[in-house]
């Protein structure tokens, strides 16, 4: 049997106790500490792995919110710059496929389309002069002298005008008498005459419409005077022609916005503008028949009510702004083209993201709502050309909600596309509004001719820069809804600027509307 080890007597001292060969030469004093340390130690080491751990996990998930953050504002930025920066190049067209034998639809050729009457000039109804020009001696083409001489004698009418730089001066002679009343000398003002002015009505009519009908600024109305008509004036007389114009139109501009307000379909709408470098904003409320521009600067409710009064008893168009909810219209219209871009921007917004990013049923949903809108589109049109009956109105309405709780029924990871979802299901915002076109003939589903009317003011903001000052906005205002407001009841504006200079407030109503009742 193997000799058991004894104990060491209680005095003992080993020799190697700093220097054990059995330790590999290492001391049995740092051993014994080393053993007692190492089970703390180990728990240490554990609870930093998993702490180091836990921190991994979230640097992780922060680094895949950022990813996704990331992707959102690159996808933002290209279809921002897309938006504002068209490519400078034409879509290359697929090779036609033999093995389909359905014609892919051709793409709409430039010009008129098939069929369209083509535009001639109408012939002058009179003659000023007449030229007899003899046969050439000499071919143009290839310079022959071996002509021919023809019976046949070809006409050729050329319209021009001339140009003839020309003022008309009159001279008014006026008898006098001497109120006993005011206690002073009165004259009588004559026919086209303004008292007290040294240039004329048409002059005036004709400086404003320049301005306010074509755009032209106040610098090159005064250069075209003195050019064309030999009539000198600084371009501060041309800005007080507008501030007259203004005057005599206030009562008139008035009677409109009471006319806008008492109309059975209006459209609204407003974009920016700048007084003196400060923010404003253009306000557009109008039809088919009038038009009615307002520069203020505020966007609030209170702009919309003194516009479209407190209780609007008619169809309003708008592009879902909420400050229009208290004019309180009869019906209330949102404009399904603004829809339409809205979700096809958010769908190009998805399609710019990586693939795996890409929410496919926000893609799903945003081209199914721009095919239900293009439908309720399409309907109206077909109304209007008779194709769909008016009293089928109420079963079209129905079967396009039903459609639209379809598509909106499933919530949506897309931040926007769930926005614009909510958006239209929300039964106190635009859910009660899109549809309302069905119920009345003369409502529209789209509110482009309130954009299509701003353009004119957007033109005019590039040219101007805006006004300088509260009396330049108001004039900007006024003149501009007259102006407009005569194109669309087939006056001239230039004739109405006339009879607005030289006559009364009820005849210069008379020469606006074509009713003026």
């Amino acid at each position: 049997m193997p000799r058991r080890h004894q104990y060491p007597p209680w005095n003992f001292d080993c020799q190697y106790k700093g220097c054990c060969p059995h330790l590999e030469y290492l001391s049995t004093q740092w051993m014994w500490e080393q053993y007692q340390s190492s089970p703390e130690e180990g728990w240490e080491h554990w609870r930093v792995r998993d702490e180091l751990s836990r921190e991994l996990d979230q640097a992780l998930r922060y680094i895949g919110e950022l990813e996704k953050e990331n992707e959102e504002l690159k996808a933002k930025l290209k279809a921002l710059h897309q938006k504002q920066f068209k490519a400078n190049k034409k879509p290359k067209k697929k090779p036609a496929d033999n093995k389909d034998k359905t014609k892919a639809p051709e793409t709409k050729k430039r010009g008129a389309p098939k069929g369209h009457p083509a535009w001639v000039r109408q012939k002058p109804n009179h003659i000023d002069k007449t030229v007899v020009v003899e046969a050439p001696e000499v071919c143009p083409h290839c310079a022959g002298s071996d002509l021919r001489a023809l019976e046949e004698i070809k006409e050729h009418l050329q319209e021009d005008i001339v140009l003839k730089p020309q003022t008309y001066v009159v001279n008014f002679k006026h008898h006098q008498a001497f109120c006993n009343n005011c206690r002073r000398v009165v004259v009588k003002a004559a026919e086209g005459e303004l008292l007290n002015c040294a240039i004329g009505p048409v002059t005036k009519a004709a400086a404003v419409f320049l301005r306010y009908g074509l755009r032209i600024p106040y610098r090159k109305v005064k250069e075209l005077f003195e050019v064309f008509f030999n009539m000198p004036f600084v371009p501060a007389s041309a800005l007080s022609f507008d501030r007259q114009a203004t005057l005599k139109g206030e009562p008139l501009y008035d009677d409109l916005k009471e006319k806008l307000r008492s109309s059975v379909v209006a459209f609204a709408d407003e974009t920016s503008w700048r007084e003196d470098g400060i923010g404003h904003f253009v306000w557009y409320g109008g039809n088919e028949d009038l038009a009615l521009f307002h520069i203020n600067r505020h966007r609030s409710s209170a702009v919309a009510q003194s516009i479209f009064g407190h209780d609007f008893n008619g169809v309003l168009h708008s592009d879902g702004y909420a400050v229009y909810n208290n004019v309180n219209p009869k019906a209330h219209q949102s404009c399904l083209a603004h829809l339409i871009r809205k979700a096809e921007e958010i769908r190009q917004e998805i399609l710019f993201k990586k693939k795996p990013h890409q929410d496919q049923e926000a893609i799903k949903f945003c081209d199914e709502v721009i095919a239900l809108f293009k439908r309720a589109c399409e309907i109206n049109r077909n109304m209007d050309n008779g194709s769909i009956k008016i009293s089928r109105s109420r079963y079209y309405k129905n079967r396009l909600y039903a459609k639209l709780k379809k598509i909106c029924k499933k919530p949506l990871s897309d931040k926007k596309a769930e926005n614009l979802r909510r958006r239209l299901i929300e039964k106190d915002r635009e859910y009660r509004r899109l549809f309302t076109f069905l119920d009345f003939p003369q409502a529209n589903p789209t509110n482009n001719h309130a954009e299509q009317s701003l353009r004119t003011m957007v033109i005019f903001r590039k040219v101007c820069f805006g006004t300088r000052s509260a009396a330049g906005s108001h004039s900007h205002s006024v003149l501009p809804s007259l102006i407009v407001t005569a194109q669309r009841q087939g006056t001239h504006p230039l004739k109405f600027l006339q009879t607005l200079f030289t006559a009364n407030t009820t005849t210069a109503q008379a020469a606006l509307y074509n009713d003026s009742s």
